[in-house]
C-alpha cells in the first residue's frame, strides 16, 4: 500500500499527515479525535477504504502526535464552571477552538490540493467535522460523524466514569505506568460488545506512546471543545450528505449525542450500533466502511 507522509502549514503550526492509495482517486479526509493520533484511525481501515477506490488521509491534529504542540499555554479556568457553560451550550474561554481546528483541516487539504473531499471525524474529530461541513460546504463531499456530539444545551453530559478516565493522570511517569493508564482508558470507554484482550491493548498503548506522548495537548484540545460550544448554529447549516454513526453503548459520548446531530442536520440518516461504545472495534469495520460508502455515493 502506497503511503505518503509529510507536513502542512498552518499558519504557523505544522500539521502531520499520512497519504494513502492513489492520488486520482476521491479523498476522504479523517479527523480523529480529543488528544489522539492519527494511530486511531487503524492502517487496515484505512487500506480497507482504500479497497473501496478511495484515497484516503489520516492526520494528527495540533498538539497531539507529530503535529505542533502549543507548549506553555494554558487556560486558568476552573473545569467545573466550564462543563456547566457546556451543558448550557455557551462557550468557555480556550487557548484555541474547534474552529481553529476545522482551519487546520482546510489548510491541509489546500496543502495536497485537494478542492473537496468526504470528511469523516469520530468523537472531538465529529465536532470538528461538522464545523468544517458547515464553514466550507464548497470543500465537502460529504459527511461522516462517528461517535460525536454537537453539544447543544441539555444534552447528558458524558459517564463520569469515562471522562474521568479520559482526564486522569497514570500513577507515575513511567512506560509501565503510562501504558497500564493507556490500556485502563481504552477498557473504560472501548465496546462492551467487542472487548479486546489486554495484549492488543498493551501493544496499540505501547505504540501511540513511542510515537508521540503528549499529554498537556489532552487539556487544551478539551478546552477547545469547551471553547466552541454549542455546534447547533453550524449543524444547521450543513448541505452535504451527512450519515451519523453511534454505538448503543457509549457512556463517554452518549448516544443522545449522536441523535441530536443526526435530528440537527437536514437529511441527516442515523445508524446506532450494538454493542459499540467508544471506539472503532475490528469487527465492526466492514459495517461502518459500509456505511460511508453509502454515504459517500449521495455526492451531488
Amino acid at each position: 500500500m502506497q503511503v505518503r507522509t509529510g507536513t502542512a502549514k498552518s499558519g504557523d503550526l505544522d500539521i502531520y499527515y499520512e497519504d494513502f492509495g492513489d492520488p486520482n482517486h476521491p479523498p476522504v479526509l479523517l479527523i480523529m479525535g480529543l488528544g489522539a493520533q492519527l494511530l486511531l484511525w487503524r492502517k487496515e481501515f484505512c487500506e480497507k477504504l482504500v479497497n473501496q477506490g478511495l484515497r484516503v488521509i489520516r492526520y494528527d491534529n495540533r498538539d497531539v502526535g507529530l503535529s505542533s504542540k502549543l507548549t506553555g499555554r494554558r487556560v486558568d479556568s476552573p473545569m467545573l464552571p466550564g462543563l456547566v457553560r457546556s451543558f448550557l451550550g455557551r462557550p468557555s474561554p480556550a487557548v484555541y477552538t474547534l474552529e481553529d481546528l476545522s482551519d487546520d483541516a482546510a489548510a491541509l487539504l489546500d496543502h495536497l490540493e485537494i478542492d473537496r473531499a468526504h470528511i469523516v471525524g469520530g468523537s472531538m474529530g465529529g465536532m470538528i467535522a461538522q464545523i468544517f461541513a458547515a464553514r466550507f460546504p464548497q470543500r465537502t463531499r460529504s459527511l461522516g460523524v462517528i461517535f460525536s456530539s454537537n453539544n447543544q444545551a441539555f444534552l447528558p453530559p458524558p459517564g463520569y466514569p469515562q471522562l474521568r478516565a479520559l482526564l486522569q493522570r497514570p500513577a507515575g511517569g513511567t512506560e509501565d505506568a503510562i501504558v497500564a493508564n493507556l490500556v485502563r482508558v481504552a477498557k473504560t470507554i472501548g465496546s462492551p460488545g467487542y472487548p479486546r484482550d489486554d495484549e492488543k491493548l498493551r501493544a496499540d498503548a505501547l505504540e501511540g506512546y513511542r510515537r508521540a506522548y503528549y499529554p498537556a495537548g489532552i487539556a487544551r484540545h478539551f478546552g477547545a471543545v469547551l471553547g466552541s460550544g454549542s455546534l447547533l448554529r453550524y449543524d444547521r447549516q450543513i448541505s452535504a450528505p451527512t450519515v451519523v454513526i453511534h454505538g448503543k453503548a457509549d457512556k463517554l459520548m452518549r448516544p443522545s449525542g449522536g441523535r441530536a446531530l443526526a435530528r440537527a442536520i437536514k437529511n441527516a440518516r442515523l445508524v446506532l450500533i450494538d454493542g459499540m461504545g467508544h471506539d472503532l472495534p475490528e469487527e465492526l469495520w466492514d459495517q461502518i466502511v459500509g456505511e460511508l460508502k453509502t454515504n459517500f455515493a449521495e455526492t451531488r
